[in-house]
């Protein structure tokens, strides 16, 4: 970069010429940032318009058992000046959890896709069997046996997206089976429930064993209530996420799919088996009989396996694009030493085009990987940008072996961001580790450097 009178400009200006040309190139790497967030919007709202219908996340509950009884309740009044006691019927509910409950979940992974979109649906199939038994100490909790009305009881099972729930759900007890309605009870709520004859508990044990479809998309998630709670679920799904509030006791994951086992038992939920209160009041404590679109909202309470993508490729894009200003101090450096020291002339103009160039390798990332997958994408991005710069060079330095330099740096460069990328706990590392062998090379290239010396052309 030459002045106007025909002296040379300093290499300490020519560094502050390179320094402002690269901050200028933030403003369209901003941009860039920008549409990789756009993009990833527009890829979310794609994929839930191709779910919709489907069964969004689905939290699987229950089944509890719900017997009403006959309590007394007074209150106190105060009528003409004087306080008074009265005592009158209620119905209140008795809420009974399995002693033991035992769920196996097989589900089916399939990828869909609308244009360039695509999202992982799923089809499950529960298969469980349940135990209920009244516990001896059932007085202690302010209930008499006697007053329980058995005929009357529901069998209650909830599911956080009923559209999900496929035809022909089963409830057998004893070997019959029960007509379903729909609700999580006759008070509402998501799921289905069923009247049935409890009184097989006054003398014993009630066993109930129960199968239904379930569809969803994303994950699927289990809240326990059960005194021991056993949950597996298995899938032909390479790539699950373990999640939620318990982590499985056993799992296998390998190109065949996953598997996992849960057992989980109440004194780790921290809850009692059986808990009391007026009909659709729900206990504050208990996850299973609140509102699931509540707990839906901030997590099951249970554990979840999450149905996730090998590779986010906005994500990836999004971290490349971080690493920008890597590329263009780097290949800048460069171009400043040929300038510097190797004496070559490079222009203003010459730096921001091929800075361009090298903010032009995210847009391309981002356009190709949508359509072709994040690897080939990045490949072939990284191959286009270092030929075009390293054939702009070869004109502007007027040597090919000095251009080889810039297209073999651009190369390991691109090499490296690759493995940033891929290794993403070692990311920090291994970007502090280069960027200190750069600036002790660029230090000893530089000893003998006036910056502010200034001569004649």
């Amino acid at each position: 970069m030459d002045s106007a009178d025909g002296t040379s400009t300093s290499p300490g200006r020519k560094l502050g010429w390179a320094i402002a040309i690269g901050f200028l190139l933030a403003l369209p790497l901003f941009f860039v940032w920008m549409l990789v967030y756009d993009r990833q919007t527009q890829s979310q709202a794609a994929s839930a318009s191709i779910t919709e219908g489907w069964g969004d996340r689905q939290i699987i509950s229950g089944p509890l058992l719900v017997i009403p009884y006959r309590a007394q309740a007074t209150e106190t009044v105060v009528e003409n000046g004087q306080t008074v006691t009265r005592s009158r019927d209620v119905i209140r509910e008795l809420t009974v959890a399995p002693t033991a409950s035992v769920l196996d979940t097989k589900i089916r992974p399939e990828r869909r896709k609308r244009s360039i979109y695509e999202a992982v649906v799923y089809d499950a199939r529960a298969t469980g069997r349940a135990s209920f038994v009244l516990p001896a100490d059932l007085a202690q909790a302010g209930v008499e046996a006697a007053a329980l009305d058995y005929a009357r009881a529901e069998l209650r099972f909830g599911i956080s997206d009923p559209r999900g729930l496929g035809a022909n759900p089963q409830v057998i007890v004893a070997g019959k089976a029960l007509a379903l309605q729909p609700g999580q009870g006759s008070t509402g709520g998501k799921g289905f429930f069923s009247w049935i004859d409890a009184s097989k508990l006054g003398s014993g044990p009630l066993d109930v064993d129960y199968s239904f479809n379930l569809r969803g998309n994303g994950s699927i998630a289990l809240t326990p209530a059960a005194g021991q709670t056993d949950w597996t679920a298995t899938s032909t799904w390479q790539n699950p996420s373990f999640t939620g509030d318990f982590l499985p006791s056993e799992r296998r994951v390998d190109e065949s799919g996953f598997s996992a086992h849960y057992r989980i038992g109440n004194l780790a939920l921290g809850k009692s088996l059986i808990h009391t209160g007026l009909p659709g009041e729900s206990r504050p404590d208990s996850k299973a009989e609140e509102n699931l679109d509540e707990v839906a909202a901030r997590g099951s309470g249970g554990p979840e396996i999450g149905l996730i993508q090998p590779v986010n490729l906005y994500s990836h894009v999004d971290r490349s694009a971080k690493y920008g200003f890597l590329f263009i101090g780097f290949t800048f450096l460069a171009l400043l030493m040929f300038d510097v020291i190797g004496g070559a002339t490079v222009s203003a103009v010459e730096y921001l085009l091929t800075g361009a160039a090298l903010i032009l390798f995210f847009v391309l990332l981002l356009a190709l990987a949508e359509i072709i997958g994040f690897t080939p994408a990045y490949i072939l991005a990284a191959a286009a940008i270092t030929g075009l710069n390293t054939a702009y060079a070869a004109a502007f330095l007027n040597s090919w072996r000095r251009a080889s330099f810039v297209g073999a740096l651009l190369a390991g460069l691109y090499a490296v961001l690759y493995i940033l990328i891929s290794l993403e706990a070692f990311a920090l590392i291994i970007g502090s580790t280069l960027l200190f062998v750069a600036l002790a090379a660029v230090m000893y290239a530089t000893r003998h450097i006036d910056w502010g010396a200034r001569s004649r052309a």
